[in-house]
């Protein structure tokens, strides 16, 4: 009655409706799962039980949440060690003012490019002790690392999100998936141009819309602005300070990150040669990412024992109560994850895809506007799912399909649209969940960053509005290109003379 229809919409936009209106995220996510229940039951209380109990177990990532524990643990060593304060007070030194601490912050964002939820908890943990010394928000901290997180991803041949965007194309095509992500980097529009948004507005040095509000009111030692109670017991257990023997050095925090980020290429390596592949580039077509973050978390751990303890830098009871601290400390995002992921169970179950998939064949004549509304139905989507994978799972093969045999460079071009659009949908997404780990790694009220967020996406979608209809008429990157990134200057420079006015009159 419901499957296949509109009302499979109805879940996700109660979601984030109510996450909007109330800022009760737990609450609106638990109400759109029990919509999606009872509308696959058909309103039958107990089988509305039954799906949302199944659901839930179903679309669960066990080992996404056993990283994330893991990552919890090596960021409470790092913490009790001292290495954590040794990196704020050398960066400190390094960096002499805001403008710095923005920029730097973003270096670091767009160099851990391997997995944007190793990206999101690994900068904020890292960074937010200079940010907060500065006088950062928790807030812009949020944006610069979900800004800096998937959209380094998605243009990053070597990540987990090439991997899974090659395992989307159909067989078949007249190119392999791997040349196909490659070919669709210089025409992603979304991913480009917020990486350029982050690094000219820290360059800069100004803000705007809410952030503006949430800036000043930093300045005045306000970081949160709203919803900062959540964090304030570890505010005041101030991670910086370290364990009692407090002898890190920066070495402390710099060497764990460099064992698991080089052992995670290296899992997505190995498992992609046991799953089939014959080069590096097939290597990480075939990869499985999350075996390899769970692999590279735990050999991060073991590393730290014997990095820290021969050394005295933190003692073994110590060490060990990372275990349920690291735990404790990434319980708030893993139980958001679990109800953002049920949600979008429940929404599979009612026929999402089937229904974008009928709404997108009555489209197919107006070929040269195919990007736009490709690129405007992936951000509907990964919004109101809160997953650009997802997205990428319905809409991709779609696309393939569509150009495959008549027009391979128009394909490149939908395609990267859907990659662009879905990354959009996400970053704006209440429910997702880069989004969320986010807010996590900055320790921001998680609506206060998503409404933030949400002003700085639509520059960005403003200069990619007629940047995908340049590219369905021309296709032709470099125009394209040229083209949006002198449209969201042009709308840079003008909300940077805003703001200075609005400075001036204050």
């Amino acid at each position: 009655m419901f499957v296949g229809t509109w009302w499979s919409l109805m879940p996700p936009i109660i979601a984030i409706l109510l996450a909007l209106l109330t800022k009760e995220v737990y609450l609106s996510l638990f109400a759109g799962c029990a919509l999606g229940a009872l509308l696959v039951a058909e309103f039958h209380p107990w089988v509305a039980f039954d799906t949302l109990f199944n659901t839930m177990i179903d679309s669960v990532d066990f080992s996404i949440l056993m990283f994330m524990i893991l990552l919890g643990m090596v960021v409470m060593l790092m913490q009790e060690s001292g290495g954590t304060r040794a990196y704020g007070e050398w960066a400190a030194k390094k960096l002499k003012s805001k403008r710095a601490t923005l920029v730097a912050t973003s270096l670091l964002g767009a160099l851990i490019f391997v997995d944007d939820y190793f990206n999101c908890l690994t900068v904020g943990s890292v960074m937010r002790p200079v940010t907060d010394k500065y006088k950062v928000s928790r807030a812009k901290l949020a944006y610069l690392i979900d800004a800096t997180a998937a959209p380094v991803c998605i243009i990053a041949p070597i990540s987990s999100w090439a991997a899974a965007v090659n395992s989307y194309v159909p067989a078949g095509s007249s190119m392999s998936g791997f040349e196909m992500f490659v070919r669709t980097i210089p025409f992603n529009l979304y991913a480009m141009l917020t990486l350029y948004m982050v690094f000219f507005t820290s360059l800069l040095g100004f803000d705007f819309g809410l952030m503006k509000k949430h800036e000043r009111n930093a300045a005045h030692g306000d970081l949160f602005t709203s919803g900062g109670e959540a964090f304030q017991n570890q505010e005041i257990k101030d991670p910086t300070e370290g364990g009692k023997f407090a002898k890190g050095k920066v070495i402390d925090l710099i060497a764990p990150m460099i064992v698991m980020i080089f052992t995670a290429i290296a899992t997505m390596i190995w498992t992609g040669y046991l799953n089939g592949g014959t080069n590096l580039v097939e290597d990480f077509a075939n990869c499985s990412s999350s075996e390899s973050l769970v692999f590279a978390g735990l050999v991060t751990v073991g590393f730290l024992l014997l990095f820290y303890l021969p050394r005295r830098v933190i003692g073994f009871k110590d060490f060990m109560n990372s275990v349920p601290e690291g735990g404790k400390l990434m319980m708030p995002p893993i139980l958001i994850l679990v109800l953002a992921w049920t949600l979008k169970g429940m929404t599979d179950a009612l026929g999402i895809g089937d229904f974008v998939r009928q709404a997108v064949s009555l489209n197919e004549g107006l070929m040269r506007f195919v990007p736009l509304l490709i690129f405007c139905i992936a951000i509907f989507i990964a919004f109101s799912s809160g997953t650009s994978w997802g997205t990428f799972a319905i809409l991709v093969p779609i696309v393939v399909n569509m150009f495959s045999e008549t027009d391979p460079t128009m394909m490149i071009v939908a395609v990267s649209a859907v990659l662009a659009g879905a990354v959009c949908g996400d970053h704006i997404s209440p429910i997702s969940d880069t989004t969320i780990m986010s807010s996590s790694g900055a320790q921001s009220n998680h609506i206060n960053h998503v409404q933030t967020q949400m002003q700085y996406a639509m520059v960005v979608v403003a200069a990619c509005v007629p940047g995908y209809l340049i590219a369905g008429f021309t296709e032709n990157w470099l125009i394209t290109l040229v083209s949006s990134l002198a449209i969201l200057t042009a709308a840079l420079l003008y909300l940077r003379r805003r703001s200075l006015a609005e400075d001036a009159r204050a």
